[in-house]
């Protein structure tokens, strides 16, 4: 705290002879008055040397105030003008190499000019006297008691004024030490110090220090208004609030703009208007400003108000892209990133048809079924980029909270929206396509069932009020095009799936994976890899043992693997020097890959005995699948394995009492069912299998095995039998056909009701299977069974 100097010292000057050349300190954020002791801590280089000369000399060393205190070298025109000469009274070194001094002011001191900027500031000077005060002048005399009673009060309202400064104060006569001495303790401003040290006219420097101690009393005043209002409520969580508005009511008195709450809260206004906020997010978006207003800056509940308000205003309320309508430009994006998939492709051009038409038509909601790799995903990344819009695609695989879709209610700590408005968020627009993967894998537990919430979410005539919980205001989500994948559609909540258009994704065939593999896979890989078509060229037959021989699956995932995995080896080839041109043949691929992991599905050799080629339909695509039944002494007992289900084991029971009620007609004993057992296997045990379609399968080789009679091994067959006999229709033709055919069975046996199933079948598969639609189990057993070994033509 400066201290106003002894009598002894006051006298010192009288003597101290001042010289006209001085060296200069440069001093931050303080002014110091004549007759006024302080302590200064000297750091930067240019000071140090300026302390140094002076000590050398006569220990007189001028001290300006810099104008700028963050200015480190400050130049002499960035100091001011006038200062105060002053004494080094003491000096001590720091370890750090700064040093402290104590410092005595002499008199004001004004520069003519610099004599020197380095090592030190070393400047001319003119001494500022002090000019005579007229004795008994009554304007000085009331100057001065109002300052000695400004000083009292000040100390009696909180104001940190050392008890010696009090009495100096009360026994000194001289006004303007009196002055100096009260401008120094009253902790001013480094301008409105620096106006008192320059003011060297009596009157109008009494004038000054009085009107900033009278402004000083005022704050003082209204700080213990602020304390005694607040004091009373007030507790422990409330004291830094308290102080903030302590700061809060000293700044708005000394006229600064520092409430940073009513700046934040206009900052949220600009934002809403800019986001285009419907009129119900708009009146709660002023609800929470105006509890924010009320609430302590630092308190938890306006974290929470915060981060809700960053949500509101950071949706794209109004925001949306427009769209392509260009059908031509569209389908050609769409071609160039899929191949076939025509079904998908035509629905999209319909819908940007529909657009051009009628510009505010909702979005349709889609679900892509299919096996997993046949490109469901990527397709709605194309599909966006055909229409212009954004993508954003979220997984709900294994999901089982409620909450994930709509979201938390404010009242639980860390609560965020959901994942529809996370995504909305992310993608900056209110109409991008929005992809739910894996919806058939949506779990439900205690917390909620995620498939009802999304109910509301893809229902076009509900989901323009859609209504977040931790939002609680409506947005629209009827602009947004909705795409869910899937690979069955046995899981999805029937509601949930009735809101939904559900397109099909049937498997590749081998041509249509050998189009795709040279038309995208292959570049794909190549550039992945840092190779060229002028180091590696994959033949056709490769690309078909690679197919049928290291790949078993309805889509091309593991394909493109392989083809990255021979890719890969090359590059190892090349990296090496060897840098000719690789042909990949079947032989090449035995080579990098090793033995094929797959044997090709081939036919029956011959004709046996209770042996049927049956036709599945997996995730995978279509099968091949073996139906074994074998006739065993015994009671009529039905045994079943391979790993069947409860819809298959169902399906064997039911075909065989269709046999044993045809048993005449069959050529077979009546007797036979009660003397005999019957075993039916399905190879491949460790593999789950279920469904109705193996039905005329069950029954043909029960029935070849009761009669003795072999079954053709060039004929395969699919379909659901009724007790009555009747052949239901069943699904996934198409997989069915495709996979006889690679297994070089051309003669099929289809329920006569898919005949209008055979559109989705490729041309060439057409050509070459000969189909058979049967109506009645009769004629699949006439077709299917050959006579016994030794019995006459036409016999049973």
């Amino acid at each position: 705290m400066p201290e106003e100097i002894t009598n002894a010292a006051q006298d010192a000057d009288e003597i101290i002879q001042i010289p006209d050349v001085l060296p200069v300190m440069a001093l931050k954020d303080v002014v110091l008055f004549p007759y006024v002791i302080v302590p200064l801590s000297v750091g930067r280089n240019k000071s140090v040397k300026a302390v140094d000369q002076a000590l050398a000399q006569n220990r007189l060393i001028l001290l300006i105030t810099q104008k700028d205190s963050k200015v480190e070298d400050p130049k002499p025109d960035e100091l001011y003008e006038v200062g105060c000469v002053a004494v080094i009274m003491r000096m001590l070194k720091l370890p750090d190499g700064n040093i402290r001094i104590l410092v005595q002011g002499i008199s004001r001191a004004k520069v003519d000019y610099f004599t020197r900027t380095e090592p030190y500031l070393e400047a001319r000077l003119n001494r500022i006297e002090e000019p005579e005060v007229a004795e008994g002048d009554l304007q000085v005399e009331a100057f001065s008691r109002s300052i000695k009673e400004g000083l009292e009060k000040a100390n009696n309202l909180g104001k940190q004024i050392s008890p010696e400064v009090m009495l100096i104060a009360s026994n000194l006569d001289d006004p303007l030490r009196l002055a100096d001495l009260a401008a120094s303790n009253l902790s001013l401003k480094v301008g409105d110090a620096q106006s008192v040290l320059e003011t060297v006219e009596p009157i109008e420097r009494l004038k000054i220090v009085n009107e900033l101690l009278s402004r000083e009393i005022s704050l003082l005043e209204m700080q213990q208004e602020i304390s005694s209002q607040v004091r009373g409520e007030m507790d422990k969580s409330q004291r830094e609030y308290f102080l903030r508005q302590q700061l809060k009511a000293i700044r708005k008195e000394l006229g600064e703009d520092g409430d940073d709450i009513n700046e934040e809260i206009e900052e949220y206004r600009k934002k809403a208007e800019e986001a285009g906020l419907s009129d119900e997010a708009k009146e709660e978006l002023e609800k929470q400003l105006k509890r924010l207003s009320t609430m302590h800056p630092e308190a938890a509940e306006a974290s929470v108000v915060r981060t809700w308000l960053d949500w509101i205003t950071g949706l794209p309320w109004s925001h949306t892209t427009e769209d392509n309508l260009d059908i031509t430009k569209a389908r050609e994006i769409l071609d160039e990133d899929h191949y076939d998939l025509e079904k998908i492709k035509d629905r999209i051009i319909e819908f940007l048809a529909v657009r051009q038409l009628r510009p505010d038509s909702k979005g349709p909601i889609l679900c892509f079924v299919g096996p997993p790799g046949v490109g469901k995903t990527s397709l709605g990344r194309s599909i966006a980029r055909a229409l212009g819009r954004k993508f954003i695609r979220i997984s709900l695989g294994g999901v089982r909270d409620e909450a994930e879709i709509r979201g938390h209610r404010r009242t639980y700590v860390g609560a965020l929206p959901g994942r529809i408005i996370q995504g909305i968020h992310q993608a900056g627009t209110s109409n991008p396509v929005f992809m739910l993967d894996e919806v058939d894998k949506i779990g439900a537990d205690f917390r909620g069932d995620p498939s009802s919430a999304l109910l509301e979410v893809l229902d076009p005539e509900q989901n323009y009020t859609f209504r977040d919980h931790y939002l609680g205001v409506a947005y629209d989500l009827s602009h947004v095009m909705f795409i869910t994948t899937a690979n069955v559609t046995d899981t999805i909540q029937p509601a949930f799936l009735d809101r939904m258009e559900v397109i099909r994704l049937s498997g590749y065939t081998e041509e249509e994976k050998l189009e795709i593999a040279r038309r995208y896979l292959i570049p794909k890989q190549l550039n992945e890899n840092g190779l060229t078509n002028d180091l590696i060229e994959f033949t056709t037959p490769a690309l078909h043992l690679l197919i049928d021989g290291y790949t078993r699956e309805a889509g091309l995932r593991n394909l493109e693997r392989e083809i990255g995995s021979v890719c890969r080896k090359v590059a190892v080839e090349v990296a090496k020097g060897k840098r000719r041109k690789r042909r990949i043949t079947p032989t090449t691929v035995e080579r990098l890959l090793g033995p094929r992991k797959f044997l090709p599905e081939s036919q029956l050799k011959e004709d046996r005995v209770g042996v049927v080629t049956g036709l599945a339909y997996t995730v995978y695509g279509g099968d091949v699948l073996f139906v074994e039944a074998l006739a065993l002494p015994g009671k009529g007992k039905l045994t079943l394995t391979g790993s069947l289900g409860d819809v298959m084991k169902e399906s064997a029971e039911a075909a065989l009492s269709f046999a044993r009620s045809r048993a005449l007609q069959l050529g077979i004993d009546p007797e036979w069912f009660d003397t005999h057992s019957i075993h039916v296997h399905v190879p491949a045990g460790a593999i789950p299998k279920d469904g109705p379609s193996a039905g005329v399968t069950l029954l043909t080789a029960m029935v070849s095995a009761a009669s003795n009679r072999p079954v053709r091994h060039d004929l395969a067959m699919t379909g659901e039998i009724t007790l009555r006999g009747d052949v239901l229709p069943v699904g996934g033709i198409k997989e069915k056909v495709l996979a006889a055919l690679r297994a070089g069975v051309r003669d099929i046996l289809l329920p006569a009701e898919n005949e209008r199933d055979l559109v989705e079948l490729p041309p060439r598969a057409r050509r070459h299977a000969r189909i058979q639609f049967v109506r009645h189990a009769d004629e699949v057993l006439t077709i299917a069974l050959v006579p016994a070994p030794g019995a006459a033509p036409g016999s049973e």
